[in-house]
C-alpha cells in the first residue's frame, strides 16, 4: 500500500512537471511609440551642479506631459530650484526602441521664452505604464552646459 501511494505522489509530480515545463514563457516585454503614447504624471529629484561659489543646490519638480504617436513630448513642469519656484512649459521630441529603452529631448519654456534644453535617457517598464529617466545634459540658451545629477520617475495615467 505504501509503494502505490510513493508511485501516485511520483505519477502526479512527474507530470506537473512535464506541464510546467510545456507553459509557454511569458514574452519579452517591447514598447513603441504607440504603446508609450498617452498622458503622463512624473516627479523630478535631484542636483544641480553650479559652479563656486554657489554649488551644488537641490532641485525638485512635478510634470504633467503627453507623449504622441509621432515622438513628440508637450507638458507642463512646476519645478523648485534651491528654493526658486517657476512654472514651465515643456516641448520636444523622444524616440523608443522595443527593448523599452530610448531618449528624449526636451526644451523648457518661462513666459514663452526657453530657459534650457535637456537630454534625457530614458526606459519604459510595467507593460509601459511607468517610465524612469536619468538626465544626460542640461543645456542653457547661451550653450552652457550645466552638469546635473536628476532622475525623473512617471506612470501613465488612467484613460489612456
Amino acid at each position: 500500500m505504501t509503494r502505490s501511494i510513493v508511485r501516485t505522489i511520483l505519477v502526479v509530480l512527474s507530470v506537473a512537471t512535464l506541464y510546467m515545463s510545456l507553459a509557454p514563457e511569458a514574452p519579452a516585454q517591447t514598447c513603441s511609440l504607440a504603446t508609450v503614447a498617452g498622458s503622463w504624471a512624473a516627479t523630478l529629484t535631484g542636483t544641480i551642479l553650479f559652479p563656486a561659489p554657489t554649488g551644488p543646490v537641490p532641485a525638485a519638480a512635478v510634470l504633467r506631459f503627453n507623449l504622441d504617436t509621432a515622438g513628440n513630448v508637450s507638458g507642463t513642469e512646476a519645478r523648485n530650484v534651491g528654493g526658486g519656484f517657476a512654472n514651465e512649459t515643456i516641448k520636444g521630441t523622444f524616440t523608443v526602441n522595443p527593448n523599452c529603452t530610448g531618449t528624449t529631448t526636451v526644451q523648457f519654456f518661462q513666459s514663452g521664452v526657453l530657459v534650457r534644453t535637456s537630454v534625457l535617457a530614458l526606459v519604459f517598464d510595467d507593460l509601459s505604464t511607468q517610465v524612469r529617466l536619468v538626465q544626460k545634459s542640461l543645456t542653457l540658451p547661451n550653450s552652457t552646459k550645466v552638469p546635473v545629477v536628476i532622475t525623473v520617475e512617471g506612470k501613465k495615467l488612467g484613460g489612456d
